[in-house]
């Protein structure tokens, strides 16, 4: 690894030969005087994002992989996307105004909380907060935020687009290693320092830094070598309220539309748009009904038996008008009594049912209308279709049950193009669906250099997928699987389809309807309750990142 403490000795910068309190506070969003020097024996530097606060992701339950990506990627949308405009991380919660009042109650990962409160106590501690958010159009929210917590900090400090001595940063990490070291160089005295951190790629990073820090000291001293701890938080993280998170996303496509508009007709890229990905149609079970239906049969526990028990499939795919018309249209209820049950193999279980009254149309693509209640791992719910023997249930184990003509979706951010009908819209496109979803980070793209010119940029982004956020972990910041922290920038190739012109305003509303019927996105399984029957759960991910929620077509 190549010296991380060169940059003071010549090696990338000219050699720096002081260092005061007044210079280390240039990196400070806090107007107040640091502590001298002599007062300092151990440093504590906090990380923010899912160490201290709960902070939001894109949800992996509302988008498939690939608008993870771009979501994530810097350089797709005009405002630099999830991790760099404030609204988002403003909207956490009730939103800015409710939320400061009660100080994000709820959003705090209050072990932190707490260390940092010790860490105020002891007056030989500096106390650092340190992220690598934008310190443009971060600094007064994160005020605001640790403010309203009663949290004090010596420091708070965010990542400039240009450093108090012109320092350019080729990512977040290389940004905070500069400033840990202007910070150990100030504060010569200190003999420890502790970093709190969520992301293991950060983690790893910091130890060998330091390590590396380290042995330049003993080599060339300047404040001789300090002992370092780095803790690994686990990480917090939550969601946005489904429906602010659409209309959180659904600005930034406005704005990004509007910009690009007034760009010259020969650099103009298509305008992008939210679609629904329809992967089946059906009669949705409620909550209360489906536990009815469960404690029918006698189900084996383990991870290797998957919870179902939610519907009764219509089609395994968007709905044909002419069926959606047949059964009601979407919204419309059903009401159906349970008869008997089966199992298939000793890996599908299943309740059959027939429609109240008897003479009631409906429309489902097996030779009886069933409920697919568990399945054993490997088995698929169209081989529920095979079972031929049910046994009948007594009549005072009889029960009738509404049900909700709807569809499983999922949305995606595409580039919008006249040429495809609505209906073909609701499939995934080729290309996502070769992919396996997306791009490698839940979080933000500030690993890499500052956005280039929006408009080409966006244009190659929505024919590519976008680019990459802060992978790792699941859901997390950038990594090798959708969600994590620092991860690869392209994802996979394909052209977005879909339909509605060149319109630069669009609206949810302007998604779903067609032939007159309005369309119903299920938010309610964006956050299911902890003892909510699952269905196919997401594998791992592919080589491009994403959630694999694409095979779900191909599971039904």
């Amino acid at each position: 690894m190549a010296s991380a403490f060169g940059h003071f000795n010549g090696a990338g910068s000219q050699k720096r030969s002081q260092f005061t309190v007044t210079s280390l506070g240039r990196w400070s969003s806090l107007n107040k005087t640091l502590p001298a020097v002599d007062k300092i024996s151990t440093l504590h530097v906090y990380d923010f994002d899912n160490t201290l606060f709960k902070t939001p992701l894109p949800n992996s339950a509302l988008w498939n992989g690939l608008t993870i990506g771009m979501l994530s990627n810097q350089d797709v949308f005009i405002n630099s996307g999830w991790w760099h405009d404030n609204r988002i991380l403003g909207a956490t919660g009730l939103g800015l105004d409710k939320e400061e009042p009660r100080a994000w109650e709820g959003f705090w990962n209050e072990k932190v909380v707490e260390l940092v409160r010790l860490t105020m106590k002891q007056p030989d501690a500096l106390c650092v907060l340190l992220t690598g958010r934008g310190e443009a159009r971060f600094a007064d929210l994160l005020r605001r935020i640790v403010a309203s917590k009663h949290l004090e900090f010596d420091m708070l400090c965010l990542k400039p687009q240009v450093g108090p001595a012109n320092q350019k940063f080729a990512s977040t990490i290389k940004f905070k290693q500069e400033l840990l070291t202007e910070i150990m160089e100030t504060y010569k005295h200190a003999g420890e320092i502790r970093i709190y951190e969520d992301r293991p790629g950060h983690t790893q990073k910091f130890i060998d830094f330091l390590k590396d820090y380290n042995n330049t000291q003993r080599v060339r001293p300047t404040r001789g070598p300090i002992q370092a701890e780095i803790i690994q938080i686990t990480d917090t993280q939550t969601s946005l309220d489904p429906v602010v998170e659409v209309a959180q996303v659904q600005r930034m496509i406005n704005e990004h539309n509007e910009a690009m508009r007034l760009q010259p007709l020969h650099l103009r890229p298509k305008t992008l748009r939210i679609k629904q990905q329809v992967f089946f149609t059906s009669y949705a079970i409620e909550r209360a009904d489906s536990k009815r239906l469960l404690d029918l049969v006698k189900i084996p526990s383990g991870d290797s038996t998957r919870i179902h028990g939610n519907n009764i499939i219509i089609v395994p795919r968007p709905c044909p008008p002419h069926i959606l018309a047949k059964v009601g249209g979407l919204g419309s209820t059903m009401t159906w009594q349970v008869t008997g049950t089966a199992c298939h193999h000793g890996s599908i279980w299943a309740a059959c049912v027939t429609p109240v009254p008897a003479s009631a149309s409906y429309h489902t693509d097996n030779p009886v209308p069933l409920v697919v209640l568990a399945l054993k791992r490997g088995a698929r719910p169209a081989e529920a279709a095979k079972i031929n023997t049910w046994s009948a249930l007594a009549p005072e184990k009889r029960f009738t049950f509404t049900t909700t003509v709807r569809e499983k979706a999922i949305l995606r951010v595409e580039a919008d193009d006249p040429r495809h009908e609505e209906y073909e819209s609701l499939h995934a496109n080729k290309a996502s669906k070769a992919s396996g979803g997306g791009i490698k980070r839940k979080h933000n793209g500030d690993d890499w250099n500052p956005p280039k010119q929006p408009a080409a940029d966006a244009a190659a982004a929505a024919g590519r997928g976008g680019g990459g956020g802060r992978g790792g972990r699941t859901g997390g910041r950038g990594g090798q699987a959708a969600g994590g922290r620092g991860g690869g920038r392209n994802g996979g190739k394909g052209k977005g389809r879909g339909r509605g012109g060149f319109s630069h305003y669009r609206s949810l509303d302007d998604v779903g309807p067609r032939n007159a019927v309005p369309a119903e996105v299920n938010y309610d399984e964006a956050h299911p309750p902890a003892n909510a029957p699952t269905g196919p759960r997401g594998g791992k991910r592919g080589p491009n990142g994403g959630n694999n929620v694409t095979d779900l077509q191909s599971y039904y």
